[in-house]
């Protein structure tokens, strides 16, 4: 078992963590925007270039001199917003299906339950969060946790019962200024988002590749044929690896936020550090734990543990391959622990 005896403390920045993380978040927004602007575009040179005959360059001169009007970029943009309408609607019930739970209220009598809310309320006070989030406590053996939402006001965290049982009030309070954090530097909304915006982008990918390919129209211009083939077998790629950068940035910007609040970094290192070990002592009880639970692929990126990069979930695709957290070596050296002789 790993614990802090084996690590040095350093004074861990984590103002500078926060502001280089906010930075890195914009940057992903910017670049998820401009390859769904790209997407929508090369559906209107199809759609237009179809219509009329019209070599793609002169379509593509005419959309941006506003000649033409980018019908499909414009309705891709429509779907969009509907879709995350829903989704904003709904993010609670998607974010806890498959699983079993109940909401814990200020009218709890569970000693633990109502230690939890006291926890919750605490930690919204000290974040300067307006309104108190949803709490959520999933019936599971495993350590986990995570917030989701898309506004202070309709906000929710949700932890599990192994977690709440096994760490001490401490390392409780640094997991919630964590999932707080989440929260009060707004990347909830953020996560949900860009969960959609892929979606919808490798489907109209996958529309526009197979149309051309299987379409059985006339003679399709090659410069557009193969710049649908790069979009089909490339975004999925970038669009992955994006997800998981940003993953990565809202967890470390988290944790900073964490000891940010709590003034004390050891409580979320202790907590980390346990929820690791305890992964690793019921490797296989927790990975058909995992397995038999629904829609787990859902919450994976908003976890505070990765169940993946302890080898507990299973790997149902290839973005499973890809880790969307940190290691736990890595965020404890962003908040000042280090292992020693290394």
């Amino acid at each position: 078992m790993v614990d802090l005896s084996q690590y040095t403390q350093t004074a861990a920045n984590w103002r500078e963590q926060i502001r280089k993380n906010q930075s890195k978040s914009r940057q992903v927004v910017i670049l998820f925007i401009l390859l769904y602007a790209v997407v929508g575009i090369v559906v209107d040179v199809l759609i237009y270039n179809a219509a009329t005959g019209a070599p793609p360059e002169l379509i593509l001169k005419a959309l941006f001199t506003g000649k033409i009007w980018p019908y499909a970029t414009l309705s891709m943009a429509g779907v969009a917003c509907l879709s995350l309408l829903i989704t904003y609607a709904f993010y609670d019930k998607i974010m806890l299906m498959g699983t079993e739970y109940h909401e814990i209220t200020s009218d709890a009598t569970d000693l633990q339950e109502k230690q939890l809310y006291n926890v919750v309320e605490e930690m919204k006070v000290a974040a300067g969060l307006q309104f108190l989030p949803k709490i959520y406590l999933i019936d599971a053996d495993y350590m986990n946790a995570f917030a989701s939402g898309f506004s202070e006001k309709s906000a929710m965290v949700a932890i599990t019962r192994g977690l709440l049982a096994k760490l001490d009030r401490n390392e409780l309070q640094a997991v919630m200024a964590h999932e707080l954090s989440h929260i009060r530097h707004l990347d909830i909304k953020l996560t949900l988002t860009v969960a959609i915006l892929t979606n919808l982008m490798l489907m109209v990918v996958d529309i526009i590749f197979y149309n051309l390919i299987f379409g059985g129209r006339r003679k399709v211009d090659q410069s557009v044929l193969i710049i649908a083939i790069a979009l089909r077998y490339g975004l999925p790629l970038i669009t992955v690896l994006l997800t998981l950068y940003l993953s990565r940035t809202r967890e470390y910007m988290a944790d900073a936020g964490c000891v940010e609040l709590m003034r004390n970094n050891e409580p979320l290192a202790r907590a980390l550090l346990k929820i690791q070990d305890d992964h690793e002592k019921n490797h296989d009880e927790y990975r058909k734990q995992y397995g038999q639970t629904a829609h787990e692929e859902v919450r994976r990126a908003a976890y505070l543990f990765d169940p993946v990069k302890a080898g507990i979930e299973p790997v149902h695709n290839i973005s499973s391959l890809f880790s969307t957290h940190p290691t736990i070596a890595d965020r404890l050296k962003a908040i000042g622990f280090k292992l020693k002789g290394k």
